[in-house]
């Protein structure tokens, strides 16, 4: 959340790449559907667990630059029944936001969604996840710079890591950013809850400068081009 007034990437990534967002979604589509044809375990996530298993809300975890961001946008996400702002994939125990801040512990911020996969796929959330931030810049977002603002997936079952991989491959071999993606993927260890303060923080603070700045706008973006994800 530093010198939010010098805003040089848009709110969907960096302005002066050659293709529109849009675009990104068809190709997106495109690759989604050719996973489904080359690998049948993976033409849908309700395909793969049983009745049983279905009627059980999961969790995914995604670190995508500040948690304020993360957790304004997947609100608004259907299917999403709770989004928690916090920490992963660190070496210290329960550390603080300030600690974090500094750089010194090896923590992502992250917000941990649980969800329904009968109303949302993990496919589908990691088209959410990758197409409203900038995975291409290694621990940056913006004017947001260190590990703590890295873009990551932190994967809660062998599933979720295998999707999240093949993805990630080829988004890179369609060079849907001119640059590589950069995302972490590792597996889910452990998630240690942000302050309370931070809970619903863009809800409570509209105004504050970061919020109007930089959260308004990625949100009126992100609920023009992804309409059919929100919330009624």
């Amino acid at each position: 959340m530093n010198n939010y007034a010098n805003l040089k990437y848009g709110h969907f990534g960096q302005k002066d790449r050659p293709y529109g967002l849009n675009f990104r979604r068809i190709v997106w589509m495109i690759l989604v559907v050719l996973i489904n044809l080359n690998n049948q375990s993976v033409i849908a996530l309700d395909t793969m667990v049983s009745q049983q298993e279905k009627k059980n809300l999961e969790k995914a975890t995604f670190a995508a630059g500040c948690f304020w961001c993360v957790e304004a946008i997947f609100e608004r996400v259907h299917g999403v029944t709770d989004v928690k702002s916090g920490y992963s994939g660190g070496h210290v125990k329960n550390p603080s936001y300030r600690e974090v801040c500094n750089g010194t512990t090896g923590h992502a911020e992250v917000c941990q969604l649980t969800f329904d996969p009968d109303v949302i796929s993990y496919i589908e959330l990691l088209e959410i996840f990758w197409q409203t931030h900038d995975p291409t810049t290694l621990n940056r977002q913006g004017n947001d710079v260190g590990s703590q603002y890295r873009s990551a997936i932190f994967c809660h079952n062998a599933e979720q890591k295998r999707l999240a991989e093949e993805m990630k491959l080829r988004l890179n071999k369609e060079k849907i950013w001119a640059n590589p993606v950069v995302t972490e993927i590792a597996d889910f260890k452990e998630f240690y809850p942000a302050e309370d303060y931070h809970e619903d923080y863009y809800e409570k603070n509209p105004e504050q400068p970061y919020c109007s700045i930089v959260i308004t706008p990625k949100i009126e973006k992100f609920e023009k081009v992804f309409s059919e994800y929100l919330k009624e």
